[in-house]
């Protein structure tokens, strides 16, 4: 483990510059803004939820409590019916992005401090920085890209929008793999 806290600098510097990668990807290049589209009755749906009074979680349409339920003759007519959907209700109130920001970066430090933990454990301080650059790299693409895969085959998240989860994935991974190289002691 404490071998571990020698490689703070790599850690702390690797979750910076993906921080950094993610903003200008969010924030200058934005190729993830068509992936969120506008229902045509925006107002009429929301007052219909807000009349139903939800609180902060996850909810799908139409709910079945499991598949004994999908038996039913009422139920699968609502899926024949459709909409099917997974929605996300967060708390009212004006977004603050400083918290969703911190926490995010905190991840990158997770995550980074996890492939250096493995990395570590495979090749010591003294191994190879092209090795341990490659490991570093492989764990960080299954960590950020992953999720985007699981949203899209559990949650019927658009594959053209995984494509671009797996992109920003492969480039955090290649600067996270990049920064090690550089930065291992």
């Amino acid at each position: 483990m404490s071998s571990l806290f020698q490689l703070w600098l790599p850690i702390l510097v690797t979750a910076a510059l993906v921080f950094i990668a993610s903003s200008l990807i969010h924030m200058v290049f934005k190729w993830h803004n068509s992936d969120y589209k506008k229902l045509p009755n925006e107002d009429d749906v929301r007052a219909v939820l807000r009349a139903g009074a939800l609180v902060p979680g996850q909810y799908v349409l139409p709910h079945c409590v499991d598949m004994k339920a999908m038996q039913n003759d009422g139920m699968r007519q609502k899926y024949i019916d459709g909409p099917i959907g997974f929605l996300t209700v967060k708390q009212n109130g004006v977004p603050s992005m400083g918290s969703a920001l911190m926490l995010w970066f905190v991840f990158n430090i997770v995550v980074a401090s996890v492939a250096a933990g493995v990395a570590l454990q495979a090749y010591t301080l003294k191994g190879d920085v092209n090795q341990i650059a490659h490991i570093v790299g492989i764990l960080s693409f299954v960590a950020y890209a992953g999720g985007g895969v699981q949203a899209g085959i559990w949650m019927g998240k658009p594959w053209g929008s995984v494509a671009k989860d797996l992109l920003d994935g492969l480039i955090y991974a290649i600067v996270s793999a990049l920064t090690f190289m550089w930065l291992w002691p």
